[in-house]
């Protein structure tokens, strides 16, 4: 019989593998490149979906952030404050994102991935309420659940993004 553990790796580990094919092979220009002025570029919407994972995954495992913990907020300069995910950001905001190496993206992400792999390992009560400011309570696999779905919606948008952006080439 699998267990949810197993099923939430699995989730986990299939949108992982999808990020680097997001971005392989890309110019810095296509990976910041914006389909019309307000679009999110394949760039940022993978650091978006990595903050987004690092916070919520670190907040259930109760560990520091990979972000700060690792050096990744100063390794990619962004003028964001530290906990910034990407929520509610302007059209602006988006597009003051910047990156200089890709080889970021794709570290920060598995650094992000293998905390997932160990908080997820470790979890030992999916029913724990983990925040009451919703109604139901939501409840540690509830977040999970919310994590997966938000992660392989933005690997996806990145995706077709690149696929825009090569047919531009």
């Amino acid at each position: 019989m699998t267990s949810p553990t197993d099923l939430l790796l699995d989730a986990f580990g299939r949108a992982h593998d999808l990020v680097p094919a997001a971005i392989e092979e890309l110019t810095v220009d296509e990976l910041l490149w914006r389909p019309d002025p307000d679009a999110n570029p394949i760039a940022w919407l993978v650091w978006h979906l990595t903050r987004v994972q690092d916070d919520h995954l670190a907040e259930l495992g109760g560990v520091e952030q990979r972000y700060t913990a690792d050096g990744w907020a100063d390794r990619f300069g962004l003028p964001y404050p530290t906990d910034a995910l990407g929520y509610g950001q302007s059209s602006e905001e988006v597009g003051a994102f910047r990156l200089t190496d890709p080889s970021l993206l794709t570290g920060y992400h598995e650094s992000v991935h293998a905390m997932t792999v160990d908080v997820v390992r470790d979890l030992d009560d999916l029913d724990r309420v983990v925040d009451e400011r919703w109604d139901p309570p939501v409840t540690a696999a509830v977040r999970l659940v919310s994590v997966v779905n938000d992660i392989t919606q933005h690997v996806g948008q990145a995706a077709y993004v690149r696929g825009l952006a090569l047919r531009r080439r």
